[in-house]
Order: structure tokens, then C-alpha cells, then sequence
């Protein structure tokens, strides 16, 4: 494995635990990750030192002490990211569904214990180069098995949101998960919703994300965790609809890694903006998030009918900031070869100055010449924003006498207001 300024930290404090006396391993999810030849993201360190012991030995300065109550102490390193240095443990009773209500300090064997899955369960002696695995971790590593350790009731009591963590790991890893495991968690899947919105979203950006997203969905509907958590899809999914199969056909098809634009494949056979904004929401993504899936729906539609709209209702569209991944999008759900999407690809390719030239003519320019605003001044701007488009016009003087043929055309006064003369 290459090096890194956090693996190297990590050892480091494996050293000077080992220095002092004490027990000290690589723990979870790095361990795994190692045994699957893949560059461990962050590092975790397990051992028989105490919170005050750790913190005494690396220094105040170095270390917080946020997770202390759970034996979690982060030792800090200018070269990399922090550490956690965790206390061998076991857990009491989760009342929160997250956190234990109590902790004992124990040995690592017993530690092994209290964690999610077997992958995730193994320590790994990085002195001695040498994995610890009291629960089976490496067989299931080495079988493809997302396995519960222990009663996975259990462990899905202590936290609902080992449940949705079981699919994104067998999702990203191409495991299964064992049959027990998957029996509890469709026995226990509407009980997620407990967990907060931002750590189910932290999970679904995880899953959606990633190339094999198509079958994470699946895998949401064989455990039970579709219903509580796209209400939305549950009919389509139940009836194996068109509206299923295109969401899933999109989903393997798309190339993009943005989550807005995962999300809003989920909803191409759905197109209402406001679903799948009620399911950004749900999960608390960000308001820019929201906002593109729901644009990306919406749009989705018009690239389908490109070749029957005019020239400028596609320049609306295309000049967007996120018309790339409207075209991954429509290149997924529409195919490569689709006439709509062949003929937007082509315009997108005009230079800048023909695709979205500067408006001549706003609102402020009305206004400075004499124009009071109203509700008018919307479908004024956009009449000549047209005309623009469409070549018609070609620059602010014949913006400006457009304007005012469109004003008289409408009986609108310069003052802004319905002309009641003719009326009398």
C-alpha cells in the first residue's frame, strides 16, 4: 500500500501507544478496506489506554476530547486530518438510537463485538503486519458477505442506521447481504425513519453516487427500505411499472456523479419538480441540490420535444450553468442517439455569443426610459428577449421601438397602466 501523511500519523501513534505500554490496533473500516486492496480514506485506532491516558500522552494541545464519554479521544496532526484513538469497549443500552448510555472499558476481543458487520469488525497489528479477527471479518470479506455481528436485531436496535449502511456497503463493494441480516432489516426497515434526515442523506449521497447506484436501488426495495424512504416510488416499484424500469435503466445508463442529478433520474418517469424537491428536502440536501434536481426534472421533458420548440425556448435552456448535466441526464434517459439531445448537443457548441448573447434591453433600461413598472414588464422583456433570439432584432434602439409597438399593441400606457379612453 502507498503511503500517506494519515497512515503514517496512524502508525505513529500506534508506536507511541506500544511505547507506552500499551495495547494499541488499527481498527474498521481501514482494516477492511486494506484486505480489499483499496487506499483506506481515514484511519482508526483502537486501545486499552484510557481518555485521560491518551490525553495525557499526546498532550492537551494535541488532542480533543469530544467523544471522551464514548472512549473517543482525536489526536490532531498539522500534516493530515485527526485520528480518533478509541478505548476498547463495551456498550450499554442505545436509548437515542445512536449513542450507548453507557460505556465499559473492555478488551479488544470484546470490543469486536459491540461493532456493525464482521467487515467491519477486525483490527490489524500494523507493527507486525498482522490481522485480529475475532468475528469472522475476513471469511465475509473474502465470501462478498455484508454479515451483522451478532443478532443483527440487536445491532439495528442499537443504531436504525446500520440498516441503510448494510446496502450502501453491499452496494459499493458488490456483496450480498447475508440472509439473517436482510431478514432483519425488512422486519425493521420503516423504523430508519427514526434516524436523523442528515445522516440517511450522508448515506444516500454515499449509494447514489456510485456507479453501481442502479442496484442500490434494487436493494432498497428487496430490504423494505424504499417505502420509508421514496414514498414516492413505491407503487412503480411494487407494480415493476415503466416508471420503475426507467428509473433504474437511467440510473445504470448515467455517467455523472453529481447527486442532484442521481436524484433526479429516481424521478425521470415522475416529472414533477415538486417530488423530487419534497425528497431533497427529506434528507435535508442543500438548497442549490434541491433546486438543479427539480430544474433537471423539469428540463428533462423539453430536451425530449427539442426538435418541436422554438429557437428560443432552447436557448433558455441551454445556457444554463448545469446544461452539461441535463445532457448526462437526458443522454441516460433519452439514449445517445435521440434526435432531441443530438440537436441541443449541437447548439451547445455555438459560441457563447450566438447561444445566449446579452439581453438588450431589462427591465432598468425601461425604466430609465420612461416606463413605470408593472406586471407587465415580464411578458414585455420576454417578447423581446424573442424577438433577439430569433434574429429580429439587433440592437437597443430597435429593442426600444419594439417595446413601445408592444405597449400601444396593448393598450398599456407609458405610465404603466390599462388605457381606459378606448373603453369609454
Amino acid at each position: 500500500m502507498s503511503a500517506n501523511p494519515q497512515r503514517e500519523f496512524a502508525l505513529d501513534i500506534v508506536r507511541q501507544l506500544r511505547a507506552a505500554s500499551f495495547e494499541a490496533l488499527w481498527a474498521g473500516g481501514c482494516v477492511r478496506d486494506q484486505l480489499l486492496g483499496r487506499e483506506p480514506q481515514d484511519y482508526d485506532v483502537a486501545t486499552n489506554a484510557r481518555p485521560e491516558e491518551i490525553q495525557k500522552l499526546f498532550g492537551q494541545r494535541r488532542t480533543l476530547a469530544i467523544g471522551a464519554a464514548f472512549g473517543v479521544i482525536s489526536v490532531l496532526n498539522k500534516n493530515s486530518g485527526p485520528v480518533e484513538v478509541a478505548t476498547f469497549r463495551s456498550d450499554g443500552a442505545y436509548l437515542d438510537g445512536r449513542h450507548p448510555s453507557s460505556v465499559v472499558y473492555t478488551t479488544a476481543e470484546h470490543d469486536a463485538q459491540r461493532r456493525d458487520f464482521t467487515i467491519n469488525g477486525m483490527f490489524f497489528d500494523p507493527l507486525e503486519e498482522r490481522v485480529i479477527d475475532y468475528v469472522g471479518g475476513q471469511a465475509d470479506l473474502a465470501a462478498g458477505v455484508i454479515r451483522a455481528i451478532g443478532d443483527p436485531a440487536a445491532r439495528f436496535t442499537e443504531d436504525k442506521l446500520r440498516m441503510l449502511r448494510a446496502a450502501r456497503f453491499a452496494t459499493t463493494f458488490d456483496f450480498t447481504i447475508e440472509p439473517v441480516t436482510l431478514a432483519a432489516i425488512q422486519s425493521m426497515a420503516a423504523e430508519v425513519t427514526v434516524v436523523s434526515a442528515e445522516r440517511i442523506g450522508a448515506e444516500l449521497t454515499r449509494l447514489f453516487t456510485h456507479p453501481r447506484r442502479r442496484e442500490g436501488l434494487q436493494l432498497l426495495q428487496e430490504s423494505g427500505l424504499l417505502p420509508p424512504l421514496f414514498p414516492e416510488l413505491v407503487d412503480a416499484a411494487r407494480n415493476n411499472s415503466d416508471v420503475w424500469s426507467k428509473a433504474l435503466q437511467t440510473l445504470e445508463r448515467l455517467e455523472s456523479e453529481n447527486l442532484s442529478t442521481a436524484l433526479s433520474a429516481l424521478f425521470v418517469g415522475l416529472p414533477k419538480p415538486a417530488e423530487v424537491a419534497a425528497a431533497g428536502r427529506r434528507f435535508r440536501l442543500s438548497n442549490k441540490e434541491i433546486d438543479l434536481a427539480a430544474w433537471l426534472v423539469k428540463q428533462l421533458p423539453r430536451i425530449d420535444v427539442a426538435e418541436q420548440l422554438f429557437w428560443p425556448q432552447l436557448q433558455r435552456i441551454l445556457p444554463h450553468e448545469s446544461a452539461g448535466e441535463l445532457m448526462a441526464l437526458a443522454r441516460a434517459a433519452l439514449g445517445d442517439k435521440h434526435a432531441g439531445l443530438l440537436g441541443c448537443q449541437v447548439l451547445l457548441a455555438l459560441p457563447s455569443e450566438r447561444l445566449n448573447p446579452p439581453p438588450l434591453l431589462t427591465g432598468d433600461d425601461l425604466v430609465r426610459h420612461g416606463y413605470r413598472p408593472g406586471p407587465h414588464f415580464a411578458r414585455l422583456l420576454t417578447a423581446i428577449r424573442d424577438a433577439q433570439l430569433e434574429g429580429q432584432i439587433r440592437d437597443q434602439a430597435e429593442a426600444l421601438q419594439l417595446a413601445e409597438q408592444l405597449i400601444q399593441d396593448q393598450d398599456i400606457d407609458h405610465k404603466g397602466t390599462k388605457d381606459t379612453k378606448k373603453e369609454k
